[in-house]
């Protein structure tokens, strides 16, 4: 999914968070919401701005994110080899 027109970061903004289409809610806040069991309806019913595209949005920017911390670590060299008895 592209979402680079739904999720914005604008430095003044939320202290540079990642949000939803210039608004002053964040990526964080909708994954958040759903990682702690509120549904997408729910989400929509207490945010009536949001669509559900917006919250597609947040879960592909955070596997995209998520992606490419594990390209970082896969690059890193290991401090040990074995592990610690």
């Amino acid at each position: 999914m592209d979402y680079t027109d739904i999720i914005t970061i604008e430095p003044g903004k939320r202290g540079g968070k990642p949000c939803i289409r210039g608004m002053r809610i964040t990526v964080y806040e909708v994954l958040e919401y759903l990682a702690s069991g509120i549904t997408t309806a729910e989400i929509l019913d207490d945010f009536p701005y949001l669509t559900e595209t917006d919250i597609r949005a947040c879960l592909a920017y955070a596997a995209d994110r998520e992606k490419a911390q594990m390209v970082i670590y896969a690059n890193e060299t290991p401090i040990r080899s074995k592990p610690v008895a």
